[in-house]
């Protein structure tokens, strides 16, 4: 069959499948695209010649963007289906490195197509080329290299065959998968090559679910068995092996408590017995106090990060042990744990049966059910809304507050980084395995968006909730343009609080006094201190196609929610947010984060973190 590259390469995909549990699935569901002369003769031509039945395309307005929304789709797809995105050479390819980490650190399956430059050199150098003068062969495309799962650069057509069987194999590992990219120089991509009818024959590929090796699994349920005091750390692992029954069903027979980080809040519950919230910097206290109270953490699907360990200070118990189970070895021993390399469903319901007969103390279950009551008590005071606050601007978690009242089990909700992933992550009272969609993987401003719209095409119907501060919706609005063009009803919330709240927040703590972290005109002394700027974030939202509802108060804000909630169009909310006083405000952080502070200073503040930052430090611990 003659075709050019670029065709065979989107005929090929189009003919690609995986099949888990019985369920088979196409991988590359769509293609996100923006054109230049890197691609729009060579994948542009072979998306128009395949048409749309073939392979649907998503036109983008920024790089990064595109690739943020098929993360967004095949997360909330499972990592089962996925998208491809093509670019041009030069400045639309590495516009896709921070979205390729993003989607390499969360293990998030997403192809990339970049364009690259001529592989004959007819011209030497062409635009957008990037000259190496110790190397002829390098350009633009090889920063993609340490933050892609796979990389491979087609200079020959034949190439193809075994780099696109490759690629596949890798975005359908639970293992390795991540950002792939296949870097295709512009004149292959256009060039013709007698392909053999086998290389388009349809190719299921199985997402396998390995079980536990029995010593592995005999040693874990010893150390179960043994344990007094135990605690599940739950990650996004949990979650993308579609375990969430079975964790339910390991806790109910045990007793043991359930701890989430923020990829795996939602895999139980929020109203299930054993779930006791978020754990670590982020977390609840009744979490944390369980964590540093374990004798054994069954971490389960978790990378166990520095804001799940609180920086290594959050498992204080003299002799605590660590079960590790994760499909990747390289996870699974972290910590010093006892592994237990499987997915987790599998691993679970077989340590479930391994242990049968244990249960944790029954004075134990009390007293973490004792806690979590507590916490909810915590979580209901922060939310409240007095009878004078009605007619104020809201704060940030009365927003949340206004949400959970508002939606169901039905409800998606997108966020990233600033000052909501810790009050979500602290306070969100998750109704459904997929409702919590946090990226704190790379926390990366400007995910929001575009990942809301990549959730609502994977999720036809349902609300989806983009939250967004100011300093987010200013890193990457445009995609609104594209929810706009292709009727996606995102519905995104603006919190206006005038700056980088988080960062601002973290500086004051760590003595930098929220230098340079304020959305203002500068002040006398030069410090951005002024007055707000004139930025209108709602008229901005409206000049790129929403429909825009602003609240000024508490009482607009709970009717444009719900406006927004049944709108058949994207909309926007706009509020700006007040400074929550000391007592209704969220509960501050029960754990520590190491974030170096200066070891010597003139300034006051900056002497007073530091001796704060020795304090916690020296409770850090090596776990061997």
């Amino acid at each position: 069959m003659r075709l050019t590259v670029a065709q065979a390469l989107v005929r090929f995909l189009a003919r690609q499948y995986t099949e888990r549990d019985g369920r088979r699935q196409r991988l590359i569901a769509a293609t996100w695209g923006i054109f230049g002369h890197g691609n729009v003769a060579g994948i542009g031509q072979a998306l128009l010649e395949a048409g749309p039945e073939a392979m649907p395309f998503l036109q983008g307005r920024n790089e990064q963007a595109m690739v943020h929304a098929a993360v967004g789709y095949a997360r909330q797809r499972g990592r089962l289906s996925a998208h491809a995105v093509t670019t041009s050479i030069g400045p639309g390819a590495t516009n896709l490195v921070t979205g390729a980490a993003l989607a390499t650190i969360n293990r998030i399956p997403v192809l990339l197509l970049p364009g690259d430059t001529f592989a004959t050199r007819p011209a030497d150098p062409v635009l957008q080329q990037l000259e190496v003068p110790y190397a002829g062969d390098l350009s633009v495309n090889d920063a993609l290299r340490p933050v892609s799962r796979h990389f491979d650069r087609i200079t020959r057509p034949e190439a193809l065959i075994p780099a696109a069987l490759q690629a596949v194999r890798v975005l359908t590992d639970p293992v390795q998968t991540g950002a792939v990219t296949l870097a295709l120089p512009q004149d292959v991509q256009a060039e013709a090559y007698d392909w053999p009818e086998e290389f388009f024959a349809e190719r299921v590929w199985g997402v396998r679910r390995p079980r536990p090796d029995r010593a592995e699994l005999a040693a874990a349920a010893e150390a179960v068995r043994g344990s007094a005091r135990p605690l599940i750390v739950a990650g996004g692992g949990i979650r993308h092996s579609g375990a969430q029954a079975a964790l339910a069903a390991f806790a109910d027979a045990t007793g043991i408590p359930v701890a989430v980080t923020q990829a795996g809040k939602g895999v139980l519950p929020y109203d299930h017995p054993a779930e006791v919230g978020g754990i670590g910097h982020t977390g609840t206290a009744t979490a944390d106090e369980l964590a540093r109270e374990a004798d054994l953490v069954i971490a389960a699907g978790t990378r166990l990060t520095d804001f799940t360990t609180a920086s290594s200070t959050l498992f204080r118990h003299p002799a605590v042990r660590f079960i590790g189970l994760n499909l990747d070895p390289y996870d699974a021993h972290k910590l010093a744990a006892r592994p237990l390399v499987a997915d987790a469903r599998e691993g679970l319901d077989e340590l479930r049966e391994a242990v049968a007969g244990y249960r944790v103390d029954s004075a134990y279950e009390r007293a973490y059910a004792e806690r979590k009551g507590a916490w909810e008590r915590r979580v209901d005071h922060a939310y409240a809304v007095p009878a004078p606050d009605e007619d104020f601007p809201p704060t940030q978690a009365q927003v949340l507050g206004l949400l959970d009242g508002l939606v169901d089990g039905t409800d998606v909700l997108v966020n990233a980084a600033g000052s909501l992933p810790g009050d979500l992550h602290k306070l969100w009272r998750a109704r459904s395995a997929d409702q919590y969609h946090l990226e704190y993987g790379y926390s990366c401003m400007g995910y929001e968006i575009p990942a809301a719209i990549g959730v609502a095409l994977a999720a036809p119907g349902r609300p989806v909730w983009a939250l967004v501060g100011d300093g987010t919706y200013l890193m990457n609005p445009t995609e609104i343009v594209t929810a706009v063009q292709e009727g996606v009803p995102i519905k995104v919330v603006i919190l206006d609080n005038h700056g980088y709240a988080s960062i601002g927040g973290l500086s004051g703590a760590v003595g930098g006094e929220g230098f340079g972290t304020g959305y203002r005109f500068r002040a006398a002394d030069a410090s951005y201190t002024g007055d707000p700027l004139p930025v209108d974030l709602a008229a901005n939202a409206a000049s790129l196609g929403m429909a825009v509802i602003r609240a000024r108060t508490v009482r607009d804000l709970r009717e444009a929610l719900a406006e927004a909630r049944s709108a058949t169009r994207p909309t926007c909310v706009y509020t700006q947010t007040r400074t929550p006083d000391t007592v209704s405000g969220p509960p501050p952080a029960q754990a520590w984060w190491d974030v170096p502070v200066a070891e010597t200073a003139t300034r006051k503040a900056a002497a007073q973190a530091r001796e704060e930052y020795d304090r916690q430090a020296a409770q850090r611990r090596r776990h061997l």
